[in-house]
């Protein structure tokens, strides 16, 4: 009997060992397994065959064959990636937008997210689905619209010439202002909807608390809301940044050369120069790039919890 009650996992039924499984089925099939796939690639050498690269296992040659297959692998393609200025380039310029636009997506989202929160009931409905009405569309339809809007005779530039903002159209489309603009616009909800969960279900009774101690509004907002507001914004950056990083459609339809991302260059590595070794290296190096905010932010979800107990 103490035995059974010291160790609660002993009793545990099939089915429910199961469901703690299957995640990490998933996990292991649709992430770990293709993970080792693209690396045992970017360790190998490009050639001229099909497929294109070198050594390829053959597990039906036995253990001898799949040890020279191992001995042949080497890191030059990751060499390349720190020697050559085009990938460094790439990286930096994905590091660069990425934070850009997750900065103007935090500064924009946070006030709607907060407008919804304080809305009426009756209107939060309706507030919550025009945020999520561009969801209702085509993405790629939507980027091709912002280029008819950018574009040098498009809606912006009648509005700005017809307001007399401008006396000459500029150029919107091929720089970096499209893609921040097609970014921001594109991953808004986002940001909104995590910050505004946070916030719908914040006590309003510790604002109220505030006021009646003395504190005005912009402190109350800025010692209760904004900490309390905390997990949806780590949230909404986690959500915008990781992907932003690896875009691919918005800078290549609204950017221009100068606009490379790393998702550019991994595309023109696996389909235009064939080159899947190197492509590989990419996108490992990518996947690290990207592990490092998820495992600093269980991190201090980590402490948080520790120091909550």
């Amino acid at each position: 009997m103490d035995g059974a009650m010291s160790n609660p996992g002993a009793h545990r039924s099939w089915g429910e060992r199961l469901i703690v499984l299957v995640p990490y089925l998933w996990l292991s099939a649709f992430f770990l397994l293709p993970f080792l796939i693209v690396l045992k690639i970017s360790l190998s050498h490009t050639a001229i065959a099909q497929p294109p690269y070198t050594p390829v296992f053959e597990l039906a040659s036995g253990w001898k064959s799949l040890a020279q297959a191992l001995s042949a692998l080497s890191f030059e393609n990751y060499a390349l990636l720190g020697s050559d200025w085009l990938y460094l380039a790439s990286y930096l310029k994905s590091l660069e937008v990425a934070a850009g636009s997750t900065l103007l997506l935090l500064l924009i989202g946070f006030p709607v997210a907060y407008g919804m929160a304080r809305a009426p009931r009756r209107w939060q409905p309706v507030v919550f689905v025009l945020v999520v009405l561009p969801f209702w569309t085509s993405f790629l339809i939507r980027i091709y619209a912002w280029v008819n809007i950018l574009q040098r005779d498009g809606l912006l530039n009648q509005v700005l010439l017809a307001l007399r903002i401008v006396d000459e159209p500029p150029a919107w489309l091929s720089t970096d202002t499209a893609v921040y603009i097609g970014i921001v616009y594109s991953y808004l909800p986002f940001m909104v909807l995590p910050i505004y969960a946070t916030l719908e279900k914040m006590d309003e009774t510790l604002l109220e608390a505030a006021a009646d101690l003395g504190c005005p509004n912009w402190k109350a907002f800025w010692l209760v809301t904004l900490p309390l507001s905390r997990p949806g914004i780590v949230a909404g950056v986690l959500l915008c940044f990781i992907p932003i990083v690896g875009e691919f459609v918005i800078p290549d339809l609204l950017g221009s050369s100068q606009t490379m991302m790393i998702g550019q260059t991994l595309w023109a590595e696996f389909f235009a120069n064939r080159d899947w070794p190197v492509a590989s290296a990419v996108a490992v190096v990518l996947l690290c790039l990207l592990v490092v905010p998820i495992v600093v932010y269980e991190q201090l979800q980590t402490r948080d919890l520790a120091r909550g107990r």
